[in-house]
């Protein structure tokens, strides 16, 4: 029982080496084919730019690579301003037209009479930063001068008779824009 076993016994069983030809096989893959592709798009570009006649490096050729794709724009900048009534509709007749969370039907004066009391300006201040479960306007889809308008026709459907405020300078109001265009 011996457990001696000779060199040769070993060198029988080991994996051989790589051989030479798999080593230079092993460089050309790794180094020469990438070189030899760098150096294949570098002449493509090079014959780009000079066998077409004009140079990619030009004003209206980087002008061309860099152009807007598309416009953003936010908001309308020019439209017609929207009288109380409209803007009531859009904004404002989900919870007053049916008394939600508290808020004053349109029309209905008991309603209204405690609001009224207190004036157009806490009305409307009241309109665009917000009370109690109504949420702020101002900033919203319409302007300040929207809502006001609102909320002066609001007011007066409720008993009041407020006048409503003068159209920002520079912006016709829809009924003037409509008496102007009879």
């Amino acid at each position: 029982m011996s457990d001696s076993h000779s060199s040769a016994d070993h060198d029988a069983h080991a994996a051989p080496a790589h051989s030479m030809v798999k080593k230079v096989g092993s460089v050309v893959f790794l180094v020469v084919v990438p070189l030899a592709m760098v150096g294949a798009l570098v002449g493509q570009y090079k014959a780009m730019d000079s066998g077409a006649g004009h140079s990619l490096m030009t004003e209206e050729a980087v002008s061309a690579r860099i152009q807007k794709v598309g416009l953003l724009s936010l908001g309308e900048s020019k439209r017609e301003l929207k009288s109380g009534e409209d803007v009531y509709k859009a904004q404002c007749t989900t919870c007053h037209a049916a008394g939600m969370v508290g808020a004053p039907k349109l029309a209905d004066a008991a309603a209204w009479a405690p609001r009224l009391k207190t004036g157009y300006d806490a009305l409307l201040n009241s309109a665009l930063k917000g009370k109690g479960n109504m949420t702020a306007q101002a900033g919203g889809a319409f302007s300040d001068y929207e809502i006001s308008r609102a909320v002066v026709y609001m007011a007066n459907a409720g008993g009041a008779k407020f006048t409503e405020p003068a159209a920002p300078a520079g912006a016709a109001a829809p009924d003037a824009a409509a008496s102007a265009a009879k």
